[in-house]
């Protein structure tokens, strides 16, 4: 074969290393110029393409009119994240604040049992001493490993100071997305344009992947999970509980990592039933009881795949994520890492059936 410098003239190569060096830079401008805005993008997109089946619904009842689903869609979205997924982050925001100046002063300690525990039936007195001592077993050992937990302390006061800017960058996300809605089928032809010159013979069966991965992550796991926290915060605040928004916080990290929310669940249940009458005890508890099962019921609706996605991927996708991007990266990583997961998973599938059919041909 003829090499390239054989096949062009001196003058034609030098055009051509010209054209590729502007390419080069204007792509690389662009890159730097986009950067600022990646996070939005990225998120805009997913909730693009998790909104999709929703605005495509929206889009025939109102008589194939794209523009005016999307911009509904829009104004919905914004209301949620306005109402009461703000209220949410307020709560979270100042638990967070309270939680790392407890660390950074070396104060952080764990309530004692409730005097009211030892009127229980059969229970009460051992449950009121186990609690006890767990109590000062845990604070003690708080004590102790306090200084390490001071530099943990900078990294959350670090989430509380981006809350502001990742609040924003969602709005603008959800705005965004307003407007990529009724483009949806312009963006999947350019994918699948894209992916033709990568996977030629499986581009379809990549775009597809793609899409479901998206939809099942952003939907089954942390559509489930902010869902889950939501309702948890209403009912931690119904009980009047001081730190309602950090534990709603803590159930929606739970929930996405698929760990689940009865760890929070329980203690406060216990907490419900030494502090208020036994008719207000009992609603609460089933209204938790309720909230905490409620990914078994909606997981099977929106998932219309199954996620063979591990765990320990969401876990890494959300630690990262948050870490690299602040709070929007809480919801951004999983979905990343679960694509990648997803697709690389796809390729070797489909490496592994090739070889094996190219061994049997021989």
């Amino acid at each position: 074969m003829r090499t390239l410098r054989q096949l062009l003239t001196g003058e034609e190569l030098i055009r051509l290393v010209i054209r590729i060096g502007l390419l080069a830079l204007l792509i690389i401008w662009a890159l730097v110029l986009i950067r600022p805005f990646g996070t939005i993008l990225v998120w805009a997109f997913v909730l693009a393409v998790a909104f999709n089946p929703v605005f495509v619904r929206l889009a025939k009842i109102l008589g194939g009119r794209p523009k005016l689903a999307a911009g509904l869609l829009t104004v919905v979205n914004l209301l949620v994240l306005i109402g009461p997924a703000a209220w949410l982050g307020i709560g979270a925001v100042e638990g967070l604040r309270d939680f790392a100046g407890q660390l950074t002063a070396g104060e952080l300690k764990i309530p004692s049992a409730p005097e009211a525990i030892k009127s229980w039936p059969l229970i009460g007195p051992q449950l009121h001493e186990l609690w006890n001592q767990a109590s000062s077993n845990i604070r003690s050992a708080l004590r102790t490993v306090a200084p390490y937990l001071k530099p943990f302390a900078g990294t959350l006061l670090g989430l509380v100071g981006d809350a502001g800017v990742g609040a924003v960058k969602f709005l603008l996300s959800v705005a965004v997305a307003g407007f990529i809605l009724p483009y949806g089928q312009l963006f999947v032809a350019a994918g699948r344009g894209f992916l033709s010159r990568i996977v030629p013979e499986q581009s379809e069966h990549f775009l597809d992947l793609a899409g479901a991965t998206i939809r099942a992550v952003s939907q089954g796991v942390i559509g489930i999970a902010v869902i889950q926290a939501l309702l948890a915060g209403i009912g931690f605040n119904l009980a009047g509980i001081p730190i309602a928004g950090l534990l709603a916080f803590v159930v929606l990290l739970l929930s996405i990592v698929q760990i689940g929310a009865a760890i929070v669940m329980l203690p406060v249940i216990i907490w419900i039933w030494t502090d208020k009458d036994v008719t207000t005890a009992v609603l609460l508890t089933l209204f938790l009881v309720i909230v905490g099962l409620l990914d078994n019921v909606l997981k099977p609706l929106l998932m219309g795949r199954g996620l063979t996605t591990p765990t320990l991927v969401i876990l890494l996708g959300v630690i990262g994520g948050t870490l690299a991007h602040g709070i929007v990266g809480l919801f951004i990583g999983p979905i990343v890492l679960s694509l990648l997961w997803e697709l690389s998973v796809a390729w070797i599938a489909i490496d592994r059936s090739a070889s094996a059919r190219s061994s049997a041909d021989r």
